[in-house]
């Protein structure tokens, strides 16, 4: 084997591990919140140990930070693999209300890790480099579908492309973070395979109906 051989498998090795922790750490961290988890046992459900663990992101904090950059760029790297704004506007927006719905729902890790992180107002969140500008993004293809359906003649004035963007989140991420409490006190499995098809159909409703022109 060739030095730049043996470079490439050690480097594909690391990159492996870091993911492997990476993985599990979301997990826990969805479960148990940054107090809950342990770094004893994220090692023991990974192929790595405690110090390599600290070698690769120096604390349970930095790990955290790292599980929280990961979970917002997947989303967001989800969302610009489909290029919503290349489609007509009405499409356009129910293609990206379906995919979020549908991302939340497989993803309800991420939904945990929001959840908790809002618990400490963002504290850590705010330490990962770059996390505004690369979540602008999904404000920025929300703008062009906005732009798209303003010249089809489809969408009315005075859209605001946060505003929707935080009505798709909203709705959809409802759906998920509220499943146990809607089922206790309603009686209804937010899981059930025909309750989502009806929040779906719903919810496409609701912001088209938001964004149509009279």
């Amino acid at each position: 084997m060739t030095d730049a051989a043996a470079k490439n498998g050690r480097l594909h090795d690391a990159d492996a591990t870091r993911a492997d922790i990476l993985r599990v750490a979301a997990t826990e961290f969805s479960a148990k919140g940054l107090a809950g988890a342990r770094i004893d046992e994220i090692a023991e459900k990974t192929r790595s140990s405690k110090r390599m663990i600290y070698y690769y992101f120096g604390s349970k904090e930095e790990l955290y930070r790292a599980v929280l950059e990961q979970s917002y760029g997947g989303i967001r790297e989800a969302e610009a693999d489909r290029h919503f704004e290349e489609m007509p506007a009405l499409e356009a927006l129910r293609a990206h209300v379906e995919h979020t719905l549908d991302y939340h729902l497989a993803h309800p890790e991420f939904v945990r890790l929001v959840m908790n992180e809002n618990i400490h107002h963002a504290e850590h969140l705010g330490g990962v480099e770059g996390i505004s500008e690369r979540n602008r993004r999904v404000v920025a293809s929300m703008q062009a579908i906005i732009d798209k359906g303003m010249a089809e003649g489809t969408f009315r004035d005075g859209l605001d492309p946060l505003e929707l963007h935080l009505q798709v989140s909203s709705l959809c991420f409802y759906v998920v973070s509220n499943r146990y409490t809607i089922r206790t006190i309603f009686g209804l499995d937010m899981a059930n395979p025909e309750v989502i098809a009806r929040r779906r159909a719903a919810i496409v409703h609701t912001m088209l109906e938001a964004v149509r022109r009279s």
